[in-house]
C-alpha cells in the first residue's frame, strides 16, 4: 500500500500522487528532464544537487538499477557515489524490472539512499507548468512534518559535491588537473581511456601550482558566480597560457573568467536530445545537457568567441579563444547518459596539450 503524496509548488499549485521512495518530506527546485533512458546516470549526476527531478518519459524503473562495481577506483555505472537529486517525480513507476545488469529495483535504490519519490503525477501538466512559468521551488509532502521551501541556487553547491582533497587517477605521461566542481565520473573515464592521468582537486584548490599539461573545469550544480575562488584561479591559468577545457558549469566559469556575464534560463536544458550548432562549420550535433544557467553571447568579446549555439533557442553552448588554447562547451561530450557525438571535444583538447 503506497502512501498518498503531493508536490506543492511555490505558487501554491499542487500535484497529487503516491510515494514509492523514502517516506520523507523534502524541498528544492523543481525541474524536468526529457531523457527516455539513463536514469541511474542522471540521478547520480552532481549537477542535480538540490533539485526535484520530473521525468517527462512516462515509464521509469523498467530496467532496474545496476550494481556498485568499481573500475579504476570509481563506480562503473554511476556518475557519483550516491543519488544527487532531492526527489523524483514520475507518471508511472515500473516495479517489475528486467535487465541483465540489474541488481535492485529503482524503489529499493531510492529507499536505501533516503530519496523521496512520487508516481501517479500528471507529469505532462507539471512539465507544461514549468515550461510556461519557469523552474519553480517546490516541496514534497508525504508525512505531517512541517516542510519549508528551499532554493538551492542561493548557495555554493559545488562545495557540497566536490572532493575535499586531491585524488589521482591513472599513471600516464600526460596529466590533466580536473577541477572538481561536482564532476561526473565519465569525464574521468573519458580521460583515462585516452591514456591521460587525472589529478582531481577540490573546487577552490589553487590548481595553478600543480605541474600538469592542462586544466579541465568540470560540470557541477548551481550558480557559477558563487565559485569566486575557481574563477580567480582560472584567470591566473589564462594569464599563464595553460590549456583549458570547460564542461557545463566549467564553461560558465571560463566565460566569467574571460569577462562574460551569466544569467538563469527560464527552465534550463535537461535531457539527451539537445541540438547544438558549431558556429564555425554550421554542423549540428545532438548532445546530452543538464544546466539551468547560460552565458550571455553578446558579452563574449575581445579575443573570445562563441563556439556553439543551441539550435532550439539560440543560447550559448560554448566559447573559445581565437588564438590561445582555451575552450569550453555547455553540453556534455562525455554523455552518460546520451549520445557521444561530441566526444571529439576531448580529442581536440588533448591535441592542444
Amino acid at each position: 500500500m503506497h502512501k498518498e503524496a503531493k508536490l506543492v509548488l511555490e505558487d501554491g499549485r499542487e500535484f497529487s500522487g503516491f510515494s514509492f521512495g523514502a517516506d520523507l518530506n523534502t524541498s528544492g527546485e523543481v525541474v524536468f528532464n526529457t531523457g527516455m533512458v539513463g536514469y541511474p546516470e542522471t540521478f547520480t549526476d552532481p549537477s542535480y544537487k538540490g533539485q526535484i527531478l520530473t521525468c517527462t518519459y512516462p515509464l521509469i524503473g523498467n530496467y532496474g538499477v545496476p550494481g556498485e562495481e568499481r573500475e579504476n577506483g570509481i563506480l562503473k555505472y554511476f556518475e557519483s557515489d550516491h543519488i544527487q537529486i532531492k526527489a523524483l517525480i514520475v507518471s508511472e513507476y515500473c516495479a517489475q524490472y528486467s535487465h541483465w545488469n540489474a541488481k535492485s529495483s529503482l524503489q529499493e535504490w531510492l529507499v536505501a539512499n533516503k530519496i523521496p519519490a512520487i508516481f501517479g503525477v500528471d507529469t505532462r501538466a507539471l512539465t507544461q507548468e514549468l515550461r510556461d512559468h519557469g523552474s519553480s521551488l517546490g516541496k514534497i509532502i508525504i508525512n505531517k512534518e512541517k516542510q519549508d521551501f528551499y532554493d538551492p541556487n542561493k548557495e555554493n553547491l559545488s562545495d557540497q559535491t566536490s572532493v575535499s582533497e586531491p585524488v589521482q587517477h591513472g599513471n600516464f605521461r600526460k596529466k590533466i588537473v580536473l577541477v572538481d566542481c561536482g564532476t561526473k565520473n565519465n569525464i574521468i573515464r573519458s580521460l583515462l581511456a585516452r591514456k591521460i592521468s587525472v589529478i582531481q582537486v577540490p573546487w577552490d584548490y589553487d590548481f595553478c601550482n600543480i605541474k600538469a599539461d592542462g586544466i579541465l573545469l568540470s560540470n557541477g550544480p548551481g550558480d557559477a558566480r558563487y565559485l569566486k575562488e575557481t574563477i580567480n584561479h582560472t584567470k591566473k591559468a589564462i594569464d599563464a597560457n595553460m590549456p583549458i577545457l570547460g564542461i557545463c558549469l566549467g564553461s560558465q566559469i571560463l566565460g566569467l573568467a574571460a569577462g562574460a556575464k551569466l544569467y538563469k534560463l527560464k527552465y534550463g536544458h535537461r535531457g539527451q536530445n539537445q541540438p547544438v550548432i558549431n558556429l564555425d562549420n554550421k554542423k549540428c550535433y545532438i548532445t546530452s545537457q543538464n544546466h539551468g544557467f547560460a552565458l550571455e553571447t553578446k558579452t563574449i568579446c575581445g579575443n573570445w568567441q562563441a563556439w556553439f549555439s543551441n539550435a532550439n533557442d539560440g543560447t550559448c553552448e560554448g566559447l573559445r579563444h581565437k588564438k590561445k588554447p582555451f575552450m569550453a562547451v555547455q553540453f556534455h561530450p562525455e554523455a552518460s547518459p546520451g549520445p557521444d557525438d561530441t566526444e571529439f571535444i576531448f580529442d581536440e583538447f588533448i591535441e592542444m596539450i
